[in-house]
């Protein structure tokens, strides 16, 4: 049911903005409307959960704190912090690509986590895939798709 009501939800949205034209500026992406529905919900739960929770380690931020972070001058405790983890609980060699086939999602409820946001007072979850494209540059690169 809840997959059915995601599909018809994006299935909507995708329809509703398809004929928007939009230019690459704020005040015009500002413009478009807010669907009632997210206007009126006032809570929402966004959930990032991907490969990075393999390790369960840090945040979504995972990569980015283990293969970015000490070319640039935030994060220097969390590329430490990160770095020093792989290098206890991983082989050489290893990538975060690796991590893809151990995420299974096996223990995946879309009912039970329908309940859990519906006890929190959320009128909407999103999952969040952002994370699955990350970082491009010509050191870093990766794409599971």
């Amino acid at each position: 049911m809840m997959i059915a009501n995601f599909v018809g939800l994006f299935v909507c949205y995708i329809v509703s903005t398809a004929a928007a034209r939009y230019k690459p500026n704020w005040r015009s992406i500002d413009s478009r409307p807010l669907p009632q529905w997210f206007d009126d919900a006032k809570v929402g739960i966004f959930l990032h959960w991907g490969v990075f929770s393999v390790p369960s380690f840090g945040s979504e931020w995972f990569w980015y704190n283990w293969k970015v972070s000490p070319n640039g001058p935030d994060n220097a405790d969390d590329y430490k912090y990160t770095a020093d983890f792989m290098k206890k609980n991983y082989p050489p060699g290893f990538t975060y690509a690796d991590f893809a086939p151990q995420f299974k999602a096996e223990f995946f409820n879309p009912d039970q986590w329908v309940d859990i946001f519906k006890a929190a007072g959320a009128k909407y979850g999103l999952t969040i895939i952002f994370f699955l494209f990350m970082y491009n540059n010509d050191t870093f690169f990766f794409n599971f798709f």
